[in-house]
């Protein structure tokens, strides 16, 4: 709320972020995060850009809803990213998301957010939200960065749309298998699909906007939306319908670029935490909850300005 009333107290030239001009370069490393979140949020930013090597080459692009966007540009107008771009939207920008995913597409009665979120489900509209690009990748928010990402722009897509670690190792904790999540009793699931094929993780992938265009993969997001509506063909929330839209259009990355659940796995193997580019709190044990795992909020601690006089004055302290 006072991020909020100190936006609005702004005179209008005043709210505007620098460097407008690289928003839409292509040339340059575009991120996405699509949140409501401003704590969590900012550590993504912060993260990503104190272990990038050359942060001028950064665009942040963050969209939030109607409710968070004056907090949320507040909180980066005082706090800019150094030499990286920042540019902030409230997804009530996206007029076309209301026609294209609207009520009828959405599980009837459902409470659950990870389906009904419309910032949850605009990860399939990516060519939609950023037109002119070519590649970007996207984040979730509750990730901490330790490595510059500059490598990702580099990696072979092999004319593939998504590039994400796998999650499909017997004995880890992310093991998933298709059949888990996706309902290969339904005759058209099984006839299209391979009940055990590998599945992968959302939280820090590269997308190949040219080929996700290409390939309408929106329009098949689309078409099992809809038919997910009608016959349960998967569990709730956003991996399965993810995994039959980019099935076969996904590569798979070094495991060190992404290593998940820090927010269930008290176990996770150390090792593999040092060596991650990306480590993703996935899980209900988000590392600014109480209930965190202490032991893992270290990372995310120290990407945060605890120091800050909002965060104290709202008592926010390490």
């Amino acid at each position: 709320m006072r991020l909020t009333a100190e936006y609005f107290a702004l005179e209008t030239e005043k709210r505007e972020f620098p460097n407008k001009h690289k928003v839409h370069d292509p040339d340059l490393h575009h991120f996405a995060v699509f949140s409501d979140n401003i704590l969590a949020s900012s550590v993504v930013v912060n993260s990503t850009i104190s272990t990038a090597h050359d942060p001028e080459r950064i665009v942040f692009h963050l969209v939030t809803d109607s409710l968070n966007f004056a907090a949320m540009s507040m909180w980066f107008l005082l706090n800019p990213p150094g030499k990286a771009t920042i540019h902030i939207e409230s997804i009530d920008n996206f007029g076309w998301l209301s026609i294209r995913y609207n009520a009828t597409l959405q599980k009837e009665g459902s409470v659950d957010p990870r389906y009904i979120s419309a910032l949850n489900h605009l990860r399939f509209y990516l060519p939609d939200v950023f037109p002119i690009l070519n590649k970007i990748v996207l984040l979730d928010h509750d990730v901490v960065v330790q490595r510059d990402l500059a490598g990702l722009w580099s990696i072979d897509m092999r004319g593939k749309v998504n590039g994400a670690v796998e999650t499909c190792n017997e004995g880890e904790p992310s093991f998933r298998r298709m059949d888990m999540f996706v309902n290969f009793t339904d005759p058209m699931v099984a006839e299209r699909f391979d009940a055990t094929a590998c599945t992968w993780a959302f939280g820090m992938n590269v997308f190949n906007l040219r080929e996700w265009r290409r390939h309408d993969l929106t329009g098949v997001y689309h078409k099992y939306l809809h038919l997910g509506n009608t016959r349960p063909l998967w569990k709730a929330g956003s991996l399965p319908i993810g995994w039959i839209t980019f099935y076969k259009h996904t590569v798979p990355l070094d495991k060190r670029w992404h290593a998940l659940g820090m927010g269930y796995d008290s176990g996770a193997s150390l090792v593999n935490i040092e060596q991650a580019a990306v480590l993703h709190y996935d899980g209900i044990l988000k590392p600014w909850l109480d209930i965190g795992l202490e032991k893992y909020k270290h990372y995310w601690r120290k990407h945060v300005k605890f120091d800050h006089p909002i965060l104290q004055q709202c008592n926010i302290h390490e």
